[in-house]
């Protein structure tokens, strides 16, 4: 993991598409600007956590519906 120390106002470049800038410090809360293309997801990471379960969750719902299938056709 790659640690960097920024102050109210500076940024961080990922490659040549995504800027990060620190907009706010409040206690101990920082509040991040993100400029990236639009078709670039972003999520906070306890949504995208979420999002991966259902996904999850969801494939294997199919899997077990593809193998009820198969088996009614037997």
């Amino acid at each position: 993991m790659l640690v960097l120390t920024r102050k109210l106002g500076e940024s961080i470049a990922i490659d040549d598409h995504i800027k990060i800038t620190v907009v706010q410090i409040k206690g101990k809360q920082v509040r991040l600007g993100i400029q990236a293309p639009k078709e670039t997801k972003i999520h906070r990471e306890e949504v995208y956590t979420s999002i991966q379960d259902q996904n999850k969750e969801a494939g294997s719902t199919a899997t077990d519906l593809d193998e009820m299938n198969k088996a009614l056709k037997d």
